[in-house]
């Protein structure tokens, strides 16, 4: 079995931590750094079905990409759902990191996956860090040739399995440079612009972001918050197993998208 250190290394090599955003919580956010661990499990949220299984399966770890607790709380007691999933986890001895916007700015991470699911060329950070440029906030990059923004809603809804995608603007227009922000990028659309995109992919956005976006001239497509990064748990549990050899390492079976489709 390896060392916690061991893992948490990994972890902060995959996808270190000082690229998180300032108001973030990532790291070690439960649990203790005992010597060592020998079973992860990978989640995008930690929901009550998701930390039961973490019992179930006896993880020693939960890496979930949204953390909990998010913002500081006052107590933790059965009176909350958040409350509920902590003491469950505590009880069991099972310790919670979170890396969150570090592993959707890290190289390989989230924002990089979804560009190489589309094929963009000449891609770079929206805003790239300071210490490293290759690495930072958001995506940017040349869509295939003849590709029009419908033709890109298409492959990323097949690439992702989703039914359907919500989209801004008018579909025939060609993609050009396509800006990329996982999870719920409305707040970026600046950036975006600024970064010379002509069409933007991300989970979700609101009803104001969207007529912003459209008075901007921006298309949108919106693939679901969910379906924009719950990909990349599966590949951070590849990844975290090559690094950690020993170490047994899953993502999630019981997770689902708890927004559905209805005929």
């Amino acid at each position: 079995m390896p060392a916690i250190t061991q893992v948490t290394e990994a972890l902060e090599h995959i996808a270190p931590l000082r690229l998180a955003a300032s108001w973030d919580s990532v790291g070690l956010l439960v649990g203790s750094r005992r010597p060592q661990i020998a079973r992860v499990m990978t989640c995008l949220s930690l929901t009550p079905e998701v930390a039961a299984e973490a019992v179930r399966e006896q993880a020693d770890m939960v890496v979930t990409h949204h953390p909990l607790p998010f913002r500081p709380i006052p107590r933790i007691t059965a009176d909350t759902s958040t409350g509920r999933v902590l003491l469950e986890l505590i009880h069991a001895g099972i310790a919670v990191w979170s890396s969150h916007t570090a592993w959707d700015s890290a190289t390989g991470g989230i924002n990089d996956q979804l560009a190489a699911m589309l094929g963009l060329d000449h891609v770079t950070p929206i805003e790239p860090d300071a210490i490293h440029p290759s690495v930072g906030f958001g995506r940017a990059g040349t869509a295939p040739a003849g590709w029009s923004v419908a033709k890109l809603s298409s492959h990323i809804a097949g690439r992702l399995g989703v039914r359907g995608v919500q989209m801004v603007g008018i579909s025939d227009h060609p993609a050009g440079r396509v800006g990329i922000v996982c999870g719920s990028g409305g707040d970026s659309l600046a950036a975006v612009t600024q970064s010379g995109c002509t069409t933007f992919l991300t989970g979700e956005i609101k009803l104001h972001q969207a007529l912003e976006a459209r008075a901007m001239g921006l298309a949108v497509i919106a693939v679901g918050h969910h379906a924009s990064e719950r990909f990349s748990m599966e590949v951070l549990a590849e990844r975290l197993t090559e690094m950690a050899p020993g170490l047994s390492c899953w993502a999630s079976r019981d997770e689902a998208d708890p927004i559905q489709w209805l005929e």
